[in-house]
């Protein structure tokens, strides 16, 4: 197991990541001659990657040699994640859409409508239980049919997971929206957990739209963003997050690079003009247009991310 990022670069002799991660060389590609040439470029501050359809595992911990903690981890793993489409749109202002469907976890044919046969059919791929779309930039098309790995995330680099919260039913205005509530001292009888009065006088007569009150709780599409990937597995296509994220055990989530630490955050060093600031700390380049099989066949099983600290608190200074 390796304890670091820099520990992996001792296995690929160009220095650095640079080289190391900045393409995937697809096979058997049948692609468009669109997909085909973004399969040899370069990540740019102005690139923008597909995501990924992972399956949250459960969560364990994990420690910090050099931070001397221990903090939460959210296993997420990859369940034959291949691309199906690309799609390419022209708005009405004439600027165009581009995106990557993505697919997940494959299914048994009987399980499978007739349309969605004839689609996973025309990609060459097996049947599945899941098909989301992605938008990406134009340079970010991949061939159909590729399969893609958990290494397309680096250690070290921040991500965004969308998925459903779990449903907690009806609660009250405590649970629900963290409300002191009422006294529970003398005056107060049997109203201690109430949400006191509603209305707002003769002007406007009415309950104001959105009032916090009583109601359905959870069971909503959230996004936990900014999770940092300290692991991940290649072989057995394990994601390991710092944090927690929505959804129960074996849902599906959305992976994808962190929209505010990871793509704005590019754009507004690179127009700055900090090229040493374009990717998080320990990270020199990403996986472009995606992280696949074949690329992870090149790069050590299971690669970690170097801790928030320089310096062992454990060790002496010299």
């Amino acid at each position: 197991m390796l304890n670091s990022w820099s520990v992996a670069k001792q296995f690929v002799k160009t220095p650095g990541c640079r080289g190391l991660l900045h393409s995937s060389s697809i096979l058997n590609a049948t692609e468009s001659p669109v997909a085909s040439a973004a399969s040899s470029s370069k990540w740019t501050p102005h690139s923008l990657r597909t995501g990924l359809i992972a399956r949250k595992r459960g969560m364990t911990a994990m420690w910090d040699e050099k931070f001397g903690a221990r903090f939460p981890v959210t296993v997420l793993q990859l369940e034959n994640c291949q691309v199906t489409a690309n799609i390419t749109t022209v708005r009405k202002d004439n600027t165009e859409y581009h995106a990557v469907q993505v697919a997940a976890t494959d299914r048994s044919q009987r399980r499978t409508t007739k349309a969605m046969k004839g689609h996973f059919e025309r990609a060459g791929v097996m049947p599945k239980s899941i098909v989301r779309e992605f938008p990406v930039t134009a340079d970010a098309h991949i061939p159909v049919g590729t399969t893609l790995s958990a290494i397309h995330f680096v250690p070290g680099q921040y991500v965004d997971v969308v998925g459903k919260s779990l449903g907690k039913g009806f609660q009250g205005v405590m649970k629900r929206w963290n409300f002191k509530g009422l006294r529970a001292s003398h005056g107060v009888s049997v109203s201690h957990r109430k949400a006191g009065a509603i209305g707002a006088h003769q002007d406007p007569g009415r309950v104001w739209p959105g009032k916090k009150m009583a109601g359905r709780m959870g069971g909503k599409r959230r996004t936990a963003q900014n999770l940092q990937v300290v692991r991940v597995d290649s072989t057995l296509d394990l994601i390991f997050l710092r944090g927690c994220v929505p959804g129960f055990d074996d849902a599906h989530l959305l992976v994808r690079d962190a929209k505010k630490k990871m793509v704005a955050n590019a754009e507004v060093n690179y127009a700055r003009g900090l090229d040493d600031k374009l990717l998080p700390r320990d990270v020199d380049d990403l996986p472009f247009p995606a992280g696949t099989k074949e690329l992870a066949a090149t790069l050590p099983a299971i690669v970690e991310s170097p801790g928030a600290r320089v310096t062992s608190p454990f060790v002496a200074r010299e």
